[in-house]
């Protein structure tokens, strides 16, 4: 007998629950951001419409579903189920934060904040819950299948994003590393840089926009359903043992980016979920390419 849907609310701490936790009071909170020309009403305003939004949409879930509540901090440790439908309450980041854990379940993005979140991920208000929920399992609401990222080690660590997944130095050293098409046709090239960025259409807003801008690349950005990555190099260093002709590219489907670790240490993270970062060492190599899986957005 298959089990009934469950819907899994996923939200995050808010900035207000941050300073109680910290200060103790709301009274001792006021001071705090008082002695700093901040007001706290407008944290604790924030912090009300993300309750109530959370509220409406618990009571939202149809009475013969069953129902989840997961914090940002745990989503590592969160087991989704394939009959689950995730809907995200807060801001488009707390999205991609979900999306890495997922495989394939619908997502509804809900908006706590409309016109201070830029709604691209979040697109709905916590009143269309009701209409939402069964639509996502019928089948009978639009789904944007949206591109994502994906980085295998060569001992088979893996990781998702949904905008993008820097590998590089944790901190502000210098990443040496072999870079190269994941294929033995190609040489690859010795670098020295601050890292490598790899993202998709999602990403291409955000990160990786910024490194296309700085750098005036010609290359043309991939859209968010576009089965495509576009990756960038940060602040490649030239040398008598490092080159900089391999520093910007797009990837196809089938196509990916193979990095040979040469320092002592690097990390591989996405979306910049640092926390759950993969550990990489000498010698080791990661490649990362299109994933197989992409976020199901409900439209």
């Amino acid at each position: 007998m298959s089990l009934a849907p469950r819907a899994v609310i996923v939200h995050r701490t808010t900035e207000y629950e941050e300073l109680l936790a910290r200060h103790g009071t709301h009274g001792q909170a006021a001071f705090f951001l008082a002695g700093r020309g901040r007001g706290v009403e407008e944290v604790r305003e924030r912090h009300e419409r993300t309750v109530k939004a959370l509220a409406a949409v618990a009571a939202a879930v149809p009475l013969q579903w069953r129902q989840s509540r997961v914090e940002r901090a745990d989503l590592d440790r969160f087991l989704f189920g394939p009959e689950d439908v995730v809907v995200v309450v807060g801001q488009d980041g707390l999205v991609a934060n979900a999306a890495k854990y997922l495989d394939g379940q619908p997502v509804i993005g809900i908006d706590t904040d409309p016109g201070r979140n830029p709604g691209v991920l979040v697109r709905h208000r916590a009143e269309d819950a009701a209409r939402l929920l069964p639509s996502a399992t019928a089948g009978r609401t639009g789904v944007d299948e949206l591109t994502m990222v994906e980085a295998v080690t060569d001992d088979a660590q893996r990781l998702l994003a949904l905008n993008e997944i820097y590998v590089g130095p944790p901190g502000h050293q210098t990443a040496r590393y072999r870079l190269g098409p994941d294929d033995a046709r190609t040489a690859p090239e010795a670098q020295a840089s601050s890292g490598v960025l790899v993202g998709t259409g999602t990403g291409a807003t955000g990160w990786l926009r910024s490194l296309w801008q700085q750098s005036g690349s010609g290359l043309t950005l991939p859209g968010p359903a576009d089965p495509r990555l576009v990756w960038f190099v940060r602040e490649a260093w030239p040398s008598p043992a490092t080159g900089t002709s391999r520093v910007e590219g797009l990837l196809g489907r089938s196509e990916g980016l193979r990095l040979t670790v040469e320092s002592d240490r690097l990390v591989a993270f996405g979306d910049g979920m640092e926390t759950d970062a993969l550990e990489l060492t000498w010698g080791q190599s990661v490649r990362v390419g299109v994933a197989g899986t992409a976020l199901r957005l409900l439209g």
